[in-house]
């Protein structure tokens, strides 16, 4: 179960100290920091190093990126002091988000849930880009980052009532600096570039993460979001989980360019990581958000990976896309992947194992019972707090629809 922490303030740029459960480097850049405000200048130091795709894991659990000429050197010394206690946690974070996730699935197909959009398969993007944040960092999720809630600390079984329909989001956003979920697709690259803004303005060193998919990448707030950061040089970092499908459009409708490379065009750095790959992204997003921390700007990360389910439980992914292309991915599963790296390192036993399947299932239980206590939603609750004192068309909309229910009741003679 997790628990809820008190509500962040932006920190003030005194120092600051490791981001998340996994002890990244200690920040040292603290007496050098001034004003954002002042710093438009754009250097060399900007720029990403030069790699198509950052892994440091490979599917078979292999650790590379470790040589000091490698490509990837620059992420990897992100996570180079990494323990054994923290891998055991960033795999149990992923073990339990899909228990989660399979949990829910399977309540709305049994009628507690109006809707559902799973993670399956992002466990990794998810759970390594929400444990590279601090305290003092703000989320602006989409409405499929439940591993990253989870990182942040909001009890999974929030997320379950506002699927219901039973609360009005879930969730105080301030409680855990990890915004509502937003269904208007990509329109909270905006509000997280405008709290970046704040940020800059506040001369806080707490830093912005913007969720989204591969099909947000299309939508003009991104690009417009993208713009206003640049220019503003805002602490944010774009992270975009590429799954390969936009509900049924694939990427290669979407776009002539690897996305990461979009970054380019408005003079930020781009980086493109092995979504699957949980150590891969915790390194690559401690490294853009220590930048932004620093004072130099924007950042978009594409997670590379795959969406095992449907794009939410109304879809049937498989009238547009292959079984063998599942297969494919799911060779690269993200919780295998960090397994065979732990059994191989021996950073883990069998006795690790069967206590974290113990939790897990305690977990599905706890959200079974949870859900199934929830009352049914109240069908006339969208007509509440549209206006802050009412209104007439507001009150004769919700009349013409009380008047649609009870057709119904008379229809069957009730």
């Amino acid at each position: 179960m997790t628990e809820s922490t008190a509500a962040r303030k932006p920190r003030r740029s005194a120092g600051s100290k490791a981001a998340g459960t996994t002890g990244t480097k200690a920040d040292t850049t603290g007496a050098k920091r001034t004003t954002r405000t002042t710093r438009t200048t754009r250097t060399a130091a900007n720029k990403a190093p030069e790699t198509e795709l950052v892994q440091l894991l490979t599917p078979e659990g292999e650790r590379v990126g470790t040589a000091k000429n490698s490509p990837y050197a620059e992420y990897a010394s992100f996570v180079d002091g990494i323990t054994p206690d923290e891998l055991r946690g960033l795999y149990r974070d992923m073990v339990l988000t899909r228990r989660f996730d399979a949990e829910a699935t399977a309540l709305q197909r049994q009628g507690e849930l109006g809707l559902w959009a799973s993670l399956l398969g992002q466990e990794a993007a998810q759970i390594g880009s929400g444990r590279a944040t601090r305290e003092d960092d703000y989320v602006f999720p989409t409405y499929r980052e439940h591993g990253v809630a989870w990182c942040r600390g909001v009890d999974p079984t929030n997320l379950l009532g506002m699927f219901r329909g039973v609360n009005n989001g879930g969730w105080d956003p301030n409680s855990n600096n990890f915004h509502l979920y937003t269904i208007v697709i990509g329109s909270q690259a905006l509000h997280a570039t405008g709290y970046a803004m704040g940020i800059t303005k506040d001369g806080a060193d707490s830093a912005v993460i913007a969720y989204f998919g591969d099909g947000a990448s299309s939508q003009g707030d991104v690009s417009e979001a993208f713009n206003f950061a640049a220019v503003y040089n805002a602490p944010v970092v774009f992270f975009c989980q590429n799954n390969q499908w936009a509900i049924s459009e694939s990427n290669e409708k979407q776009t002539r360019v690897p996305l990461y490379q979009r970054a380019q065009g408005f003079g930020f750095p781009g980086v493109r990581v092995d979504g699957n790959d949980a150590l891969a992204v915790l390194a690559v997003t401690r490294w853009a958000l220590e930048r932004a921390r620093r004072g130099e700007g924007p950042a978009l990360i594409e997670a590379y990976t795959y969406r095992m389910g449907a794009h939410t439980t109304s879809d049937d992914p498989s009238r547009y896309r292959h079984d063998d292309e599942r297969a494919a991915w799911e060779a690269k599963d993200p919780i295998l992947r960090l397994r065979r790296f732990l059994e191989a390192e021996n950073h883990a036993d069998e006795g690790f194992f069967g206590e974290l399947e113990s939790e897990s299932e305690a977990l599905g239980k706890r959200v079974r019972e949870v859900v199934r206590a929830m009352p049914d939603p109240d069908r006339f609750a969208i007509f509440e707090n549209v206006y802050a004192d009412g209104h007439a068309l507001v009150d004769e909309e919700r009349a013409q629809f009380a008047a649609y229910q009870a057709s119904f009741a008379e229809a069957e003679g009730v």
